[in-house]
């Protein structure tokens, strides 16, 4: 028997009926979200006007930072219109400049992230990213043992590559192509997570891993008249790091793969066996060249952006280089880099604003540090701040310009080490996986198409703070109470 048809559109109308019945689901579901965001909004209003002792411009800073953290986690808009929207609302209420509005696209980050979408389109193009998958995909079973090993690479990259952005721009080519080995989307999400993730927590095995160690070893030179030596901090950091990138590797496949997806083959070619083709051959020493010179940026003195941008142009070179100039900006992903100028401004306005200072000041004051007598309420609550400051200070290096010196002056005053001090407060800083704008690395892998979403990230955070805090605790009263790290 046929069911009844529809005259006007021939649509049968059980067909019609399930229709009907997703789209009306579909609208419960947005709008329970849009309740959602417009009641945590609300909270947010009410909350941040009710301390006292910050400016209203400090106020309207944080409550708009809120709005864009509830837009992201509540709501399915894009990640970059939300945070262009937000910057905008700061700028028509005061918050910020026109001038500091549009300075965010001359930041080294914008341009170091240009710089590394063309690197990355260059390596795709020529065939060498293929070439690279192979190498690792062929050492790798299935995406489980993928995921060991590419955590396993990532790791000594802290000692060759002194900074989070520029191990994200090396390797930022080899997530594509592995990305594109399975055409699962979900495999591809946490591939994202997993490498950032793995260059940020293995940052503490290297006294160069990051500017801001250095910037926090001046400051302990400066207020405590000591330091901490490379092979002091190697001894104090790499066990830590290495755990710490294992333990995240486990926590990532579990919460965002099945064991389906864990087991899946990896859908790579037959390795090649030729030569390397001649643009092949420029990309790699190009990219070989750019290398040394991150690594040697303290000699020339060309910053990691300056270096990628001009590897970019070699690359796009009329009659020399491996790709055309039209195809290297069709390779940027300009959605990215709208949403990192956007929330540069916010970053920065929290900062100028006066709110991470209010916001510091004051979670001293609640947790009665200064007061402490316990080691352990101190340990506790180094970790906590340390841990958490990415939340409220999204710059690296600003985090350890503004906290080092309470600390270490803190330090002074209980008549604690203020090497431990300096460690473990760097080593919580180095933790900032709660939002994308807390990190370079981070923004260079938060992509539309093949990348990880803000909800994404929180749900990671949510685990892996927990987590780090835990192996904090645990390696203080081991390792580092054994080679004579203690308060």
């Amino acid at each position: 028997m046929k069911l009844p048809v529809n005259q006007h559109k021939g649509i049968p109308i059980n067909n019609l009926l399930v229709r009907l019945s997703t789209f009306f689901r579909s609208s419960n579901r947005w709008q329970i979200k849009s309740i959602v965001a417009i009641f945590l909004t609300s909270l947010s209003g009410v909350l941040v006007f009710i301390p006292q002792g910050l400016s209203i411009q400090g106020r309207l800073t944080i409550f708009v930072f809120l709005l864009a953290v509830i837009l992201w986690s509540t709501t399915s808009i894009n990640a970059g219109y939300v945070a262009l929207f937000s910057v905008l609302l700061l700028l028509l209420t005061g918050g910020i400049s026109q001038e500091q509005f549009f300075e965010s696209l001359g930041s080294d980050v914008v341009w170091l992230m240009i710089g590394a979408f063309i690197l990355g389109g260059a390596v795709k193009q020529t065939g060498l990213a293929t070439r690279l998958t192979q190498i690792v995909a062929a050492k790798a079973h299935n995406i489980s043992s993928l995921f060991w090993l590419l955590t396993t690479v990532l790791i000594p990259l802290s000692f060759l590559i002194p900074s989070t952005s520029g191990r994200a721009a090396v390797t930022h080519p080899i997530f594509r192509s592995v990305a594109n080995a399975t055409e699962d989307q979900q495999t591809r999400r946490a591939i994202a997570l997993l490498m950032p993730t793995v260059i940020l927590v293995s940052t503490i095995v290297s006294l160069t891993g990051a500017g801001s160690h250095l910037v926090a070893q001046d400051l302990l030179q400066e207020i405590s008249d000591t330091s901490i030596s490379f092979s002091q901090w190697l001894l104090y950091g790499l066990p830590f790091g290495v755990v710490a990138s294992y333990a995240s590797c486990w926590v990532i496949m579990r919460l965002f793969l099945d064991k389906q997806r864990l087991q899946q083959k990896l859908n790579v070619e037959y390795l090649q066996t030729e030569s390397l083709s001649i643009p092949e051959r420029k990309t790699l020493w190009i990219v070989l060249l750019m290398l040394a010179l991150w690594i040697t940026e303290q000699w020339h003195g060309l910053e990691i952006a300056t270096v990628t941008v001009i590897g970019a142009m070699i690359l796009t070179a009329p009659n020399f280089g491996v790709m055309k100039w039209k195809d290297a900006v069709k390779a940027v992903s300009w959605n990215l880099i709208i949403f990192v100028g956007a929330t540069l401004v916010l970053g920065k306005a929290l900062i100028s604003s006066g709110a991470s200072g209010w916001l510091i000041n004051n979670i001293f004051q609640f947790s009665d540090i200064n007061s402490a007598k316990s080691h352990f309420l101190i340990l506790l609550l180094i970790a906590i701040i340390s841990l958490t400051s990415h939340i409220y200070m999204t710059s690296h290096t600003a985090r350890a310009a503004a906290l080092i010196p309470p600390l270490l002056y803190l330090a002074n005053s209980l008549n604690i080490n203020p090497v431990a001090v300096l460690f473990l407060s760097t080593l919580g800083m180095d933790y900032c996986l709660t939002f994308p704008v807390s990190s370079k690395a981070l923004m260079v892998y938060q992509d539309a198409d093949e990348g990880f979403k803000p909800t994404d990230l929180l749900r990671l955070s949510s685990v892996m703070i927990v987590i780090h805090l835990a192996l904090i605790l645990l390696f203080y009263y081991t390792w580092w109470r054994w080679v004579g790290l203690s308060l």
